[in-house]
Order: structure tokens, then sequence, then C-alpha cells
């Protein structure tokens, strides 16, 4: 009786330590979660949102215009960010009176906050493997627009923004 005892006391004792190895072996090298500090993505993504990223998003596939990526800030990699990659290598970016333009093309930005302030940027030329961030809410996102270093290196992308945690808070309520 006693061994039996002990021997499902092992077992279960098992299978956490199997559930726990599996969950930090997925968070190193599969899925993170962040939580967005700032409103510089909203409506896409609000203040507070946690935000599952998908680490081999490109293993076989680089990233693409419009993805929503986390990356370390280049100005200091210690910090990371979220942003939507507005220019791929070869690119070329400019603002003029607000209008954001790709390649002498002017963009339809739908999932923009509001439209954003009457001013000019660029023209920049984004080089090849780097990429060019923005964050949706144009008028208050501290963006490759105002960053030192202005592209982000391909090697370096964390992740692509897949999905939002639910806010199941109002069920407290």
């Amino acid at each position: 009786m006693k061994n039996r005892i002990i021997k499902e006391i092992i077992s279960w004792l098992l299978i956490f330590a199997v559930a726990i190895t599996l969950a930090l072996l997925i968070n190193k090298f599969v899925f993170f979660q962040v939580e967005v500090p700032s409103g510089s993505m909203e409506n896409t993504i609000m203040t507070g949102d946690k935000v599952f990223t998908f680490r081999l998003s490109y293993i076989f596939n680089d990233p693409k215009k419009g993805d929503i990526v986390v990356f370390p800030y280049p100005d200091n990699e210690k910090v990371d960010y979220i942003k939507r990659i507005i220019g791929v290598g070869g690119d070329k970016i400019e603002i003029k009176d607000g209008e954001l333009y790709i390649n002498d093309e002017k963009m339809n930005e739908d999932y923009l906050l509001e439209p954003m302030r009457k001013h000019d940027f660029g023209p920049v030329n984004v080089p090849e493997g780097y990429y060019f961030m923005m964050g949706d809410n144009r008028n208050a996102s501290e963006d490759a627009r105002v960053w030192e270093n202005k592209f982000v290196d391909g090697d370096k992308i964390k992740g692509k923004a897949i999905f939002k945690r639910p806010d199941f808070s109002w069920l407290n309520k």
C-alpha cells in the first residue's frame, strides 16, 4: 500500500516536471508573450494587451510588409518593441503632407487610428536585409521616423505577432 502511494506521487511529480519542461521549451523556442506598454499600435493592439509571438515565423519565409513583429529597439537592444513592417530592403519610404508613400506610391492604410499629422519625412531607402517599422498610432508612436538607427536588421526580428490573448476581465464584474 505504501509503495503504491509513493509510486503514484512520483508519477504525478514526473508528469508535472515534463509539463513544466515542455512549457519552458515552447516559451524559449516557439512562442513568447509580450505585454504592450504603450499606445503606439492602437487600435490594432491596445495598451496592456498581451500578444503571442511566434518565433518560428521567419525560418522559411522573410518578413513581409504589414507584418507586426517584435524586435530589439535599434537604439537600445535591451528593450523590445512591437511595430508594423512598413518597408523592406530596397523600398523608398517617404511621408509627404502626412501621407505615406512607398516607392512613390501612396499607401492606403485602413488600420490607422487616425490620419497622420501633416508633416514630411524622408525619403529614406531601406537597405537589403533590413526593415522600416512604424506604429499604427502614427501621431503617438516613437518609431523609425525618430530613431537614430532607422532600420531593423532582419536577423534580429524575434517573431511575428500572431494573436492577442483574450481579455476575460469582464467575467469578474
